[in-house]
């Protein structure tokens, strides 16, 4: 028998850590588990899931934040290549690409949602509502995020899911910028569009959707 490369072994690590965020064991947004707890989890010595790590950075899917720790930003490479071009992209840009991909989810996820998908949007609902809005507070910018996530989820369209997660750290920035802004949390739009999801009426979700992001667009001057 051939001795394994180091190669193939950091290959096969890199492999494991994909399988993880792919699975969404792993979701976007979340920090993965530190280096010497991935050297337990794989049974791996640190240089080589060092290495495994810094191939997914480079592929886009992980993003090391100093004195944070590494966390996931994309589900694929082709999701990290899209995250970094949406990166630099300018905020109105942003808002416009949103309103037609959370218009169409949210209309797909009214028709296919099934009980699971009403049980997570309650849930992320009522966890976005109760943050406090008055300030640029990460964990409600993260629960907003999570929710709209969600919505996309209930399309049950992976196609769609694996796109609009590629947008998802330049949408959390535009919330962020806007939070310094402005302190409405809009949270009865929020309802709005949950409850017209949960009802299964797709042109009230979507009407929904509309509204509030068009009420989003109306603070950015139209570009010429």
């Amino acid at each position: 028998m051939q001795p394994v490369r180091r190669n193939s072994l950091i290959a096969q690590v890199t492999e494991a850590l994909r399988a993880e965020i792919r699975s969404g064991r792993w979701p976007i947004g979340h920090r993965i588990p530190t280096e010497p707890e991935l050297t337990e989890l794989t049974g791996t010595g640190r240089n080589t899931v060092r290495e495994a790590v810094q191939a997914l950075v480079h592929a886009g899917m992980l993003e090391r934040r100093q004195g944070s720790g590494t966390y996931v930003i994309a589900t694929s490479e082709v999701g990290g290549t899209l995250a970094k071009y949406f990166a630099d992209a300018h905020e109105r840009d942003i808002l416009e690409l949103r309103e037609a991909l959370d218009t169409t989810a949210a209309g797909l996820a009214a028709r296919r949602r099934d009980e699971t998908d009403i049980a997570t949007l309650r849930r992320l609902l009522a966890e976005r509502n109760s943050r406090d809005w008055s300030a640029p507070d990460p964990l409600a910018i993260a629960a907003d995020v999570a929710l709209h996530r969600a919505i996309v989820v209930a399309s049950h369209n992976a196609v769609y899911l694996e796109f609009y997660d590629s947008l998802l750290p330049a949408i959390e920035q535009a919330i962020h910028t806007r939070a310094t802004r402005s302190d409405d949390a809009y949270d009865t739009e929020h309802d709005e569009l949950v409850q017209a999801v949960i009802d299964g009426d797709a042109e009230r979700a979507m009407q929904a959707t509309r509204c509030f992001l068009g009420s989003l667009l109306a603070d950015y001057p139209e570009r010429g």
